[in-house]
């Protein structure tokens, strides 16, 4: 197979960055979606990635106002106007997320997500024929964004299953049952 070039969905100062969901808690699937006009790229997720993004970022903006002579304006929290607890837009995943990337750009004063497909060598279900391109999303949020995005990711990923407080696993709509040995 020959090498191909790696086909970038790249984002700078997007319109939108989110992480939402569709389904169920308990069934839910995340989903990172990302909107600059028209065009819209979105890739799914697993929770713990999503939870872990946000956890970084906020890391990195934390530890960017700690900065002597902090030129980057950073805010402590979300600035009201880029709150953003609309649904997502038309869901169409452009691929499945494995390794991903973050960091910070301070000529840009952006925070930088890089996401990659996962990839599967041993997957004899793809046509041997069929050439599958490689891809990455690369996407450049400003610091409020950046905030906006932390804030909802959080509130998404908090809005799961509730957690039985004797075992601490998820409880089912449908019921929870805990087993513990007789004494």
């Amino acid at each position: 197979m020959t090498d191909m070039p790696t086909r970038v969905h790249e984002f700078d100062w997007p319109d939108r960055v989110v992480v939402g969901t569709v389904g169920l808690p308990g069934a839910r699937t995340f989903y990172l979606q990302v909107r600059a006009g028209a065009q819209i790229v979105t890739i799914a997720l697993e929770k713990q990635q999503s939870a872990l993004l946000a956890e970084k970022i906020d890391e990195i903006l934390d530890q960017l106002i700690t900065v002597e002579a902090n030129r980057f304006s950073v805010p402590t929290s979300t600035p009201i106007e880029l709150v953003d607890n609309d649904q997502l837009e038309a869901v169409q995943v452009q691929f499945r997320a494995g390794a991903m990337g973050l960091g910070w750009d301070p000529t840009t004063a952006q925070i930088v997500i890089e996401a990659y497909p996962i990839t599967d060598d041993n997957d004899d279900s793809l046509d041997e024929d069929v050439a599958t391109e490689p891809e990455m999303l690369l996407v450049r949020m400003p610091v409020g964004a950046a905030r906006a995005f932390t804030k909802r990711t959080r509130e998404i990923v908090g809005a799961g299953r509730p957690m039985c407080s004797l075992c601490g696993y998820p409880i089912d709509a449908d019921g929870h049952i805990c087993t513990f040995p007789e004494a």
